[in-house]
């Protein structure tokens, strides 16, 4: 990092902070980033059981949000702030849904300036600051902690001032909850059930939805229905299975909205339903599930379980392939290739040969070619499922061959 420049250069006092400090402190945000979360997650556990349960990602995006809006307003104080306030203003909604004061999570936020501030001294002895601009700095942060607090205020006003008066606001904290990484007390769901006027089912599946949402849906659904979508990752709970009545009726209330239907669990698993039909959506917009309507996890179970770990995929690929890594990436790609056709169909080399647009000899000389390398692999079960099961996923997310071989260590390395 290059040394700063003397404060008579940048001149006092230092009000508003110097343009050219943000060039400092933004190296610095991951690892801020870092030490945040695990401070915070600490002193407030119930943070620690957000960041793990299905808004984890917008919360992570939030404090992330909060901290390179402050640098980017040191660089250029007329930056927006327009993204930054909704994430605040979401963060005050979850914590009038789980009925937290706001004090906790104002807590919160002190105690992250407390840690910047102490990475600024830091800097401050490293690169000999000058006191005053330290001071500068805590001053600016301490303040900016507060635009933070009032912002998210507005959030949870609003949701607090509704609930009072709204059946869908207790609804909208009960799906919260149904979903919160660490169940509830059967008596506490009872009871809250009771207020919202909402019988509790055995089953149920999640519908994930992508934002924004048109208000015109929620008109559309089903009365019985449980929805939130007023936060990042929007979503609804259906009870029961998804009928062909149910799926209708979302069919039309969503239409013009991309949606997947998550699988029926039980209530106490509703977390998985929806994580599963995210999961499905982001593979829609990858190009790895066809996109439709109304897409459901049902259909494509399988891709769903070969795609739940790309990086240990890789690694069994790397661990199941490496006798062909001293061939060349031409070479190489073909046999893979080939090999992938082969042990996902058991067809006859002539069968592989139409697929793969090749002569049928070619396919015969290829699979010797592949047997004289991988030897008993092939005739062992657990090594070919291995094998399949590896050359399936990375076909579905298109890096087959050697095109990635350099990104995956080998075994040893």
């Amino acid at each position: 990092m290059p040394s700063i420049a003397r404060p008579s250069v940048l001149g006092e006092p230092l009000d508003p902070l110097p343009r050219q400090f943000a060039a400092f402190m933004r190296p610095l945000l991951p690892g801020l980033l870092n030490e945040i979360r695990t401070e915070v997650t600490r002193a407030y556990p119930v943070y620690g059981r957000l960041l793990n349960g299905p808004d984890g990602h917008a919360i992570r995006q939030g404090v992330e949000q909060a901290l390179t809006a402050f640098v980017d307003r040191v660089a250029d104080p007329g930056t927006s702030s327009e993204l930054r306030d909704d994430l605040l203003r979401r963060f005050g909604r979850v914590e009038a849904y789980e009925g937290r004061d706001l004090e906790v999570l104002q807590g919160a936020y002190r105690l992250g300036a407390r840690i910047a501030l102490r990475r600024a001294k830091t800097l401050g002895r490293q690169h000999s600051l000058s006191p005053a601009l330290v001071l500068a700095f805590a001053d600016a942060l301490f303040a900016y902690v507060e635009e933070l607090e009032a912002v998210t205020r507005e959030g949870y006003t609003e949701v607090r001032e509704r609930a009072a008066s709204e059946v869908s606001a207790l609804r909208r904290q009960l799906l919260h909850l149904l979903l919160a990484a660490s169940p509830l007390p059967r008596t506490t769901v009872s009871e809250l059930c009771a207020s919202a006027a909402w019988e509790l089912p055995r089953t149920c599946f999640l519908v994930a939805l992508r934002p924004p949402v048109p208000e015109h849906i929620q008109a559309g659904l089903d009365s019985d229905l449980l929805a939130d979508f007023d936060i990042p990752q929007p979503h609804l709970l259906v009870p029961g299975e998804p009928t062909p009545e149910r799926l209708r009726m979302l069919g039309t209330a969503l239409s013009g909205t991309r949606a997947a239907v998550g699988l029926t669990v039980p209530v106490a698993q509703a977390a998985d339903s929806v994580r599963w039909a995210r999961r499905v959506l982001q593979l829609v917009d990858d190009g790895v599930v066809p996109d439709a309507p109304l897409v459901r996890c049902e259909d494509h179970l399988t891709t769903l379980w070969l795609l739940s770990d790309p990086a240990l995929v890789d690694h069994l690929a790397a661990r199941e392939l490496a006798p062909l890594d001293g061939l060349t990436a031409k070479r190489r790609d073909r046999l893979v290739e080939t090999l992938r056709v082969h042990v996902s169909t058991r067809a006859p080399a002539e069968q592989v040969g139409e697929m793969l647009g090749v002569h049928a000899q070619t396919v015969r000389y290829r699979l010797r070619t592949l047997d004289a390398h991988l030897g008993d692999r092939l005739a062992d079960p657990d090594h070919r499922f291995a094998l399949e099961v590896a050359l399936r996923s990375r076909h579905l997310r298109g890096r087959d061959g050697a095109r990635d071989r350099a990104d995956v260590p080998r075994p040893g390395q």
